[in-house]
């Protein structure tokens, strides 16, 4: 089965204010995961979490090295890393409850996704949010 992302499950997970844990997400600039979160945070009102093994604070938020170690709710885990390593990153999703899993454009994992929506997470793959909220008015 191949995933097909769905217009109304990306609108509601950019519009409901929530808390999106950004995998990958490290202090330099010159990475994607850095301008996408500045997007998700000040254009978009959602709290970010910095999920990166060095735990770096980014855009005034702390980090954590892993999923576990983030306190409290999840609702979105943003996955800023290479494909061959996104399985491993839902299956943490999953296991600490998260709501949906987004992974980014480039990033494609069929059977992850597979996985987090029999767990009953909403899946987006292989896409941006930078690039669907204008594309949706959103943002």
């Amino acid at each position: 089965m191949t995933h097909t992302n769905d217009d109304a499950v990306i609108r509601r997970l950019l519009t409901t204010p929530g808390r999106w844990a950004v995998v990958g997400l490290s202090e330099n600039p010159a990475r994607t995961a850095y301008n996408e979160s500045r997007y998700i945070q000040r254009d978009l009102g959602m709290e970010i979490v910095p999920v990166h093994p060095k735990a770096e604070p980014v855009h005034g938020a702390p980090g954590y090295a892993t999923l576990a170690e983030v306190p409290g709710r999840i609702d979105v885990v943003d996955v800023f890393v290479r494909s061959e390593l996104a399985g491993a990153v839902v299956d943490q999703a999953i296991a600490v409850g998260a709501g949906a899993v987004w992974l980014q454009l480039g990033v494609v994992d069929e059977a992850a996704t597979e996985r987090a929506a029999a767990a009953g997470l909403d899946v987006v793959m292989d896409t941006c949010p930078a690039m669907d909220g204008p594309r949706l008015g959103i943002g």
